[in-house]
């Protein structure tokens, strides 16, 4: 048992990159913990960690261990969890990496009805565009929206989101409503960061057109709110623009075309999820279904 509970110490110093950083974690005293993992090291006979005045990394020998003792360090502790959830209700702190305005627009309800369903869970939200990093950083899932998924981490896909075409009355009028893909070559057109050209679906066919803009932009929240004071066209999923929409401040153009969907994933760094992540998991992904 000595061995296991070291072995689990080991996996939190490897995860917090620091002896300082993984004592605060566990509530342990700094020398204790170092004391722990150096006699570990000598249980198995091989040096695990480089030690510098800066970091600590695990050596060829330590990786390899880390990753065997943290699966089984997770599989020890779903145990646990799995028997708790037969007497109480999910509980604890949920923390979550959220895509700022998808969250904000559409997200808002249906975290507010889960809160509501589960009073022992306490919500710490990140409303970040930048990839959190799962294994280092203290978070028990992710949601994000179209990206590639790091293989070593696990990818639930939660729903599917459908970009149209959009405009503020302002620029139309001022600008003319474009009526076919090739139109769009002539007008504003607000894209996220550097893309260059826009793919759209009909019935029938698929076009590829050229687009730009005086706008280079990383936020979709930027996006949305310049395409309400008329400085251009925008591509994006209707439950992100819903409440513009029905303000009058935006309306759909060219309504027969559409973009490419966009996959919404729920992200972890493992398969052997807590009872509280695993439960919002499958809330986002009944409730984003229904839509």
């Amino acid at each position: 048992m000595e061995l296991l509970n070291d072995m689990a110490l080991f996996v939190e110093v490897v995860k917090a990159k620091g002896f300082r950083s993984a004592a605060d974690v566990i509530g342990m005293p700094n020398s204790t913990l170092s004391r722990r993992i150096s006699a570990l090291e000598k249980a198995v006979g091989l040096r695990l960690l480089h030690r510098t005045t800066r970091k600590i990394e695990p050596t060829e020998a330590g990786q390899i261990y880390f990753e065997r003792c943290k699966r089984i360090v997770d599989e020890a502790r779903l145990a646990h969890e799995q028997l708790s959830e037969m007497l109480a209700q999910p509980s604890g702190v949920l923390r979550a990496s959220l895509p700022v305005d998808f969250a904000t627009t559409y997200l808002a309800p249906v975290i507010s009805e889960f809160a509501s369903l589960h009073p022992d869970i306490t919500f710490d939200f990140d409303l970040t565009p930048r990839r959190v990093d799962l294994v280092s950083e203290p978070f028990d899932v992710a949601i994000r929206m179209g990206e590639s998924v790091n293989s070593q981490l696990v990818a639930r896909t939660l729903t599917s989101l459908t970009p149209y075409l959009y405009a503020a009355p302002g620029y139309l009028e001022r600008s003319g409503e474009p009526n076919k893909p090739a139109d769009l070559q002539k007008h504003a057109c607000l894209s996220i960061l550097k893309a260059d050209s826009w793919t759209l679906h009909d019935a029938k066919q698929t076009a590829t057109v050229q687009v730009g803009g005086r706008f280079t932009l990383n936020s979709i929240g930027m996006i949305r709110r310049l395409a309400t004071l008329d400085m251009g066209i925008i591509l994006m999923a209707e439950e992100i623009v819903a409440d513009e929409l029905s303000s009058g401040k935006l309306r759909q153009i060219m309504p027969g075309w559409r973009g490419t969907p966009v996959p919404v994933y729920a992200i972890t760094e493992t398969r052997l999820l807590p009872a509280k992540t695993q439960r919002f998991i499958e809330f986002l992904r009944d409730r984003l279904g229904q839509k």
